[in-house]
């Protein structure tokens, strides 16, 4: 099998740009955004800090300037500074809570972009990869494989189940419209006649068939009628495949078992 090192080497290309392209315009923005953020945190709770000190210096001159007051001044006194300490307390505490708030959400924030860049490039690779498997595939197809896809084609509707056929023969009885068989490739006179007669053989009556093309087959054979249809080719094994991937791609990750 010849490989096309041109193709290979410029899908490898275009993998290495797309990740410089996510790097530079996707992470290291969000990472500047996120500094910013910080640094913006840092500034307002340094600056609660200085009030806080302001605060704290005005209401000791307070004190000393009234030490001089009689008893009652003192227990009104004794109750503001009682007062200003719980709020004092109610502040700190609901300061802490958003700092604690800020950073947890930072975290998530985070992780949650890292797992949608993460996805994003496993995504984007799982696309190029069958995106190059189907043209691979179309590009081996040559006499010998058209007339292998024609016979496993022959036999998968010799072997049809009950259920199957009888679908196939109620959805021919419904409609006056002839089947329709699809191929890749155009299909040669001496395989359209094997087909042709195989339907008449499965059916037991005369089948009337329009024959046409569809490389979006990638390699394969589908008979169609009424919307019922039976069908063989390379891209079912793709598509099965692909979702296979996908389902993979969106399962939670379990954690990793914990080294004794």
């Amino acid at each position: 099998m010849l490989i096309d090192w041109f193709t290979v080497c410029a899908q490898t290309l275009n993998f290495l740009v797309l990740v410089w392209l996510m790097k530079r315009y996707l992470y290291q923005p969000i990472l500047n955004a996120i500094d910013a953020r910080e640094n913006r945190v840092a500034a307002e709770l340094a600056d609660a800090d200085a009030k806080k000190a302001e605060a704290q210096k005005e209401r000791d001159e307070f004190r000393h300037k009234n030490e001089a007051l009689d008893q009652q001044r003192a227990a009104l006194l004794s109750k503001a500074t009682d007062e200003a300490k719980a709020e004092r307390q109610r502040l700190l505490d609901e300061a802490r809570k958003a700092a604690d708030d800020l950073s947890a959400k930072r975290g998530e924030t985070l992780r949650n972009d890292a797992l949608n860049l993460h996805q994003a490039i496993a995504r984007r690779t799982q696309e190029e990869v069958f995106a190059i498997a189907r043209k691979v595939l179309a590009d081996l197809a040559s006499t010998d494989l058209e007339q292998r896809i024609t016979e496993v084609f022959v036999l998968r509707l010799r072997q049809m189940d009950d259920r199957t056929k009888s679908s196939l023969a109620e959805a021919m009885k419904k409609t006056p419209e002839p089947a329709l068989v699809r191929s890749t490739f155009d299909l040669p006179a001496e395989q359209s006649a094997a087909i042709q007669k195989t339907l008449n053989e499965t059916f037991a009556a005369e089948v009337h068939v329009r024959f046409e093309t569809a490389p979006e087959l990638v390699g394969g054979i589908e008979y169609s009628v009424n919307g019922q249809k039976i069908a063989w080719s390379i891209a079912d094994y793709l598509a099965s495949l692909e979702k296979g991937v996908g389902d993979l791609l969106q399962a939670p990750s379990k954690p990793a078992p914990k080294s004794s």
